[in-house]
């Protein structure tokens, strides 16, 4: 079976209309990181290639000077990838070994990484890489107030970039990016306006990145880093952070290890009947007969098959759940974890008893 480490990653560039994700990815395709690396974007014309076009390859394929390949998309994305992927393995576009897909403003992005994730096909060959969302500035916090669509686009992100800060009174640029830390506080937002940020932490360190899983990992939760816990029972030592109403983020903590079976089976339910409305859910877990942290990370439905750390991040041992959820009470879903784990608890006594 192929090492996920081993697959290519696929990174998504999301965000609403006018956010500067096409500036944002203008700016990045002239990086030497991607001189490895292959786009899909939807129209040429938005991003405004025509100055660092080196050759074009054929009607939809170009070759930037930076070696990035950018290609149109025309059609079903999962069309395009396979097709990408079989060009790159004739040998007919260099052997990029990252795909980065923009998606529109309007988008709601998670059917993208449902794409990636559950294609029978591309999951052979393709992994998901980070999900890089911008916000606007000036217009942010009206967008998430009105816009369901900018919402999930800001909680599904591994990376939140803020654009025209310049443009925006500082006031608001702190109001906005702390809604965004309480929203998603596993993707702290990084300002744009003066540097662009480093291609580096925006594409290239996930959880199946050897070199930075770990490191990433820890990112996911250190807003979450507070004190003691109650033994068996998860708890939460400040309250979750709530937009318009039915938004909430919280994080979970437990002492004892975790039945992986019985910790999988209540996932996989829980996204079953309300996957809708579980918008993330990313997890360090101490699962009992392993040695090292399971990483479980999840969008609504799409589950990331979970992956091994080498070692604990940290001296901290308790398993880890953070979720971003709309209209689930906390206490429901930590209620129904805790009884699964109670009746897991239960078998394995048994299985053991005289």
């Amino acid at each position: 079976m192929t090492d996920r480490a081993d697959l290519l990653p696929v990174n998504v560039i999301t965000g609403f209309l006018g956010s500067g994700k096409t500036t944002l990815l203008q700016r990045l395709l002239t990086a030497p990181e991607f001189s490895d690396a292959a786009v899909l974007i939807n129209e040429f014309g938005e991003v405004g290639l025509d100055h660092h076009l080196l050759r074009r390859l054929d009607d939809n394929v170009v070759l930037m000077q930076s070696g990035c390949l950018c290609c149109t998309i025309r059609g079903d994305l999962s069309a395009a990838m396979r097709d990408l992927y079989e060009r790159r393995e004739r040998g007919d576009v260099p052997p990029f070994r990252r795909l980065v897909v923009e998606t529109t403003g309007l988008a709601d992005p998670t059917p993208i990484l449902s794409t990636v994730m559950s294609d029978p096909i591309l999951r052979h060959h393709f992994r998901l890489g980070t999900v890089v969302t911008t916000v606007d500035a000036v217009n942010g916090a009206l967008h998430l107030a009105r816009q369901p669509e900018s919402v999930k686009q800001a909680a599904v992100a591994d990376r939140l970039v803020v654009t025209k800060t310049d443009l925006a009174e500082p006031s608001a640029v702190a109001s906005l990016c702390a809604r965004l830390r309480a929203l998603n506080p596993s993707a702290p937002p990084v300002d744009s306006a003066n540097a662009m940020p480093d291609p580096a932490l925006l594409l290239a360190q996930d959880t199946y990145d050897p070199a930075a899983k770990s490191q990433e990992v820890r990112r996911w939760f250190a807003a979450h880093e507070h004190g003691g816990a109650h033994e068996e029972h998860a708890h939460h030592p400040h309250e979750p952070s709530r937009h318009d109403a039915a938004i909430s983020s919280f994080c979970l903590l437990f002492d004892r290890p975790l039945d992986w079976t019985a910790f999988g089976i209540w996932l996989s339910m829980l996204l079953h009947a309300h996957g809708e409305d579980v918008l993330r859910v990313k997890g360090l877990l101490n699962v009992i007969g392993a040695e090292t942290p399971v990483v479980v990370h999840g969008v609504q439905h799409i589950v990331h098959p979970p992956t091994h750390l080498d070692a604990w991040p940290d001296e901290d041992r308790r398993s880890r759940l953070v979720f971003i959820v709309r209209g689930l009470p906390r206490e429901r879903i930590e209620r129904s974890l805790a009884a699964f784990n109670a009746l897991a608890n239960r078998s394995t006594v048994a299985a053991h008893a005289p």
